[in-house]
């Protein structure tokens, strides 16, 4: 919400307050400003002139000679290149020694031979946004209205000469989308007055009944609706100052009617709409759902189609409005509009949030119906546009209101005691203290003699519902600066991490500590990502977003290497070709075809290396990142859970990975062994599709890891016997893989083998086609003696038989 400056003096007088004092004092009070903006770009010197005469320059064809009078007794002759310039308008004039927006100063010239004894302004030269300019205004010098004083400053003509608030509100503050409800808080905050605007109509001697009717089918959705008819509007231009005030809040004038409704929007909350009376058949208004199949072309110009359970206005014949959302086409206000109806009602906040989410069209109406009206302000609010509407279009406003009720609310009576109110702040203040406050809030009640406040809350404060409601308006009001500190009594918990949130932070400062970059991508992807790893995601349906910003952006992830490898891409793309980069994220998983529940959410960790682990130097070569690598990542991570254990790898060919050089990762649990995921290099076509060099990728699941982690450190004594070491190679199939090797070894040597490890594998045409040696270094140790050599010998042979006799293994000599 923008609040002007000069339109807030116009309901309480704060002229000794600064806009910046202001914005203070309600930030202190909870009302968040973002910003105070002049709405004055850097303009002086400026004033408004009157074109008295225009020649043709006499060496340009596109230049114009005009004499302009500033309101001094003597004109200026001022060349200007403007197209729409004219004799008789009133126009922005630059005076010599002016100064307008990016430091241009205004000095005396000779345009072709020419004086030129300043500048005609356009709206743009001024710094104002064309955008929120009449259109007719958009395109050259700005034309203000004839009845402009000659000589005033420009600033105060166009009330420039002004500063916007930007309130950045939270939901349950819609009060203060309005200017009276911005007035209403600053009252309460400073102690003064709001001054009310005048709702004085001069009503025709016609009856606004006898023209139209209103009924209300749809009652549990609208609770009020009520209209005036206006007779004999003419379609024009706004006032400079209502054209103003709009632009101040970021609305652009279109005319007359449609702006007031805009106008007093803003200036009570309550959206209107006006509709051309002689395009609402039968003159009869009913408040009704959509039909079946109906379509309605809103004020965009786009053809909507309707849905059973969107509210719509309609007449005898048609929908003509999208109840709080967007008026017909069909019922527009245009030049040749002279009747008009006006709409003030009070419609259903979640109907209308539905439909304009579902439509896509959200407005300023909208916006302020989804937060539910203040239903006190409904008849106020038409009176107001209508006392308007009288002034400014010369409108005949018919006697009476015609309206539906559907329901009524009433003020909200709330309950709290003087001793609550000190006891959850700390204070100890009085109770006359406390009925300052709250008469300062516009709040009406007694303290009974059990020390309790009866308060009678305003309808335009539907927030507050409940006791605590009222404490947070006294704490508000009385200061938070105020309230004293006290510490806690009694036994308090310490705040603490889950498991789930300790293991993640652990693994974050692990893997950045070794080198890698933390990613964040987006939990949104296009459908045709979600089939990339099959193997990651199962047998899962994608789910569809309900309003997404785009087909790319559809559906929610089920994987999180398909986010990477667009990130990886786009740093390709850049020129940033080494990439180690992991990522803890979610993925959303269902296996309904129409979503009836929420979808499972999944923790996982994601990993993408590619180019080069170390760069090249005077003293060496540049390493590329291979599998190994990747496995270390995934091996890092086991050990600082404490799984390594349970942990092996096997050799895997998941679509998407290339055949030879991926691994499952499974985790050996009390149930039996379960697939974490997957690590290995990305299968050479889809790096061929996305242009990347080779690249390697792990994704796993993180919540089995949650459950088996296992923090406690294990300490062992130091070896107090020496340990014996044997080496052997054995020459095995190309498929038996080593892990399996090491496996058999430590089954058979049971608790005397200490380790073991792979120290090389050799393939070559000696050993013949489709065998590899594997050779393997072993350690033998007692934890409580000294074994001999002959006890290594005998155990080492039974290892050496055991692999011969299980892999069909010859024994390398």
């Amino acid at each position: 919400m923008n609040v002007s400056y000069q339109w807030l003096n116009e309901y309480i007088d704060v002229s000794d307050l600064t806009a910046k004092e202001i914005a203070e004092q309600m930030t202190r009070g909870g009302i968040e400003i973002d910003v105070v903006e002049s709405r004055n770009k850097g303009v002086s010197g400026v004033v408004v002139g009157y074109v008295v005469s225009k020649e043709k320059h006499p060496d340009a064809d596109k230049l114009n000679v005009c004499q302009v009078d500033v309101g001094t007794g003597e004109n200026l002759q001022i060349v200007c290149g403007a197209r729409n310039v004219d004799a008789g308008q009133k126009v922005p004039v630059a005076t010599v020694g002016a100064k307008l927006p990016g430091d241009l100063n205004i000095k005396r010239a000779k345009l072709r031979g020419v004086e030129s004894q300043g500048m005609i302004c356009s709206a743009k030269e001024l710094g104002l946004n064309e955008k929120l300019l009449p259109k007719e205004q958009q395109e050259g010098i700005l034309v203000l209205p004839a009845d402009t004083p000659i000589g005033q400053p420009i600033g105060k003509t166009l009330a420039i000469d002004d500063e916007v608030l930007e309130l950045d509100l939270t939901p349950n503050r819609s009060d203060c989308l309005s200017m009276l409800g911005t007035a209403y808080e600053v009252a309460a905050l400073t102690g003064r007055e709001v001054k009310l605007p005048s709702t004085a109509i001069m009503d025709s001697p016609e009856l606004a009944s006898s023209y139209l009717k209103v009924s209300i089918e749809a009652k549990d959705l609208c609770s009020h609706y009520t209209a005036r008819y206006i007779r004999g509007v003419t379609i024009a231009p706004s006032p400079l100052w209502l054209a103003n005030r709009l632009m101040a809040a970021g609305i652009r004038p279109i005319n007359n009617v449609v702006d007031v409704t805009n106008y007093v929007m803003l200036e009570y909350g309550q959206p209107l709409h006006a509709f051309d009376a002689s395009k609402v058949a039968g003159g009869r208004i009913v408040v009704r759902l959509a039909q079946e199949g109906e379509t309605l072309t809103t004020l965009d110009d786009q053809e909507r189609k309707l849905e059973p359970q969107m509210l719509v206005i309609a007449d005898s014949d048609k929908a003509v409005a999208l109840a709080g959302v967007m008026g017909g086409a069909n019922s527009e206000v245009t030049a040749d509009t002279t009747d008009i109806i006006l709409e003030s009602a009070r419609f259903d906040g979640s109907t209308v949030r539905r439909t304009s989410r579902q439509l896509g069209l959200r407005s300023e109406s909208s916006a302020r119906f989804e937060k539910e009206v203040d239903p006190g302000r409904v008849i106020p609010a038409l009176d107001r546009a209508a006392s308007l509407l009288e002034q400014i279009a010369g409108g005949h406003v018919a006697e009476g209101i015609v309206e539906a009720v559907a329901a009524t609310q009433e003020p909200a009576v709330v309950q709290v005691t003087l001793s609550k109110i000190n006891s959850y702040l700390g204070t100890s203040l009085s109770k006359l203290e406390v009925e300052a406050i709250f008469t300062r809030l516009g709040f009406q009640g007694d303290l009974d003699h059990n020390g309790t406040f009866t308060i009678t809350v305003p309808t335009r404060r539907g927030d507050i519902t409940r006791d605590v409601d009222l404490i947070e308006e006294v704490a508000r009001l009385y200061g938070y600066d105020n309230i004293p500190t006290t510490p806690i009594e009694g036994s308090t918990t310490p705040g603490a991490l889950t498991k789930p949130q300790a293991i993640r932070r652990e693994l974050r400062k692990r893997l950045t500590d070794s080198g890698l970059n933390e990613v964040i991508s987006y939990s949104f992807t296009g459908p045709e990502r979600t089939a990339l790893f099959p193997a990651l995601t199962g047998d899962v349906r994608p789910i569809r977003l309900a309003m997404p910003m785009s087909e790319e952006r559809s559906v929610l992830r089920t994987s999180l290497l398909a986010q990477l490898l667009d990130m990886a891409v786009y740093n390709r793309n850049r020129k940033n070709d080494n990439i180690a980069v992991f990522e803890l994220g979610s993925v959303y998983h269902t296996e309904e075809e129409t979503l009836t529940q929420l979808p499972h959410e999944k923790h996982r960790f994601g990993l993408l290396l590619t180019g080069n682990a170390v760069q090249a130097a005077w003293n060496q070569k540049a390493v590329a990142y291979d599998f190994y690598h990747a496995k270390g990542i995934v091996e890092t991570i086991m050990q600082t859970l404490g799984v390594s254990g349970r942990v092996r790898y096997e050799a895997a060919a998941p679509e998407g990975f290339h055949p030879g050089r991926t691994a499952a990762v499974k985790l050996q649990t009390e149930a039996g062994e379960i697939t974490l995921g997957y690590v290995g290099q990305l299968h050479p076509q889809l790096q061929q599709q996305m242009d990347l060099s080779d690249t390697y990728a792990a994704e796993l699941e993180l919540a089995p890891l949650y459950e088996y982690a296992n923090a406690a450190i294990v300490y062992q004594t130091l070896p107090r016997y020496p340990a014996m070491e044997r080496d052997i190679a054995v020459v095995v199939d190309s498929a038996v893989e080593a892990g399996r090797l090491l496996e058999k070894a430590l089954e058979t040597a049971a608790g005397l083998l200490e380790s073991i490890r792979v120290f090389d594998v050799f393939t070559g045409e000696k050993l013949g086609a489709g065998k590899k040696s594997v050779a393997l270094s072993l350690v033998y140790r007692h934890a409580e003696r000294t074994l001999t050599d002959e006890e290594v010998t005998e155990l080492h042979g039974a290892v050496v038989t055991a692999i011969e006799q299980t892999f069909g293994a010859e024994l390398r000599k």
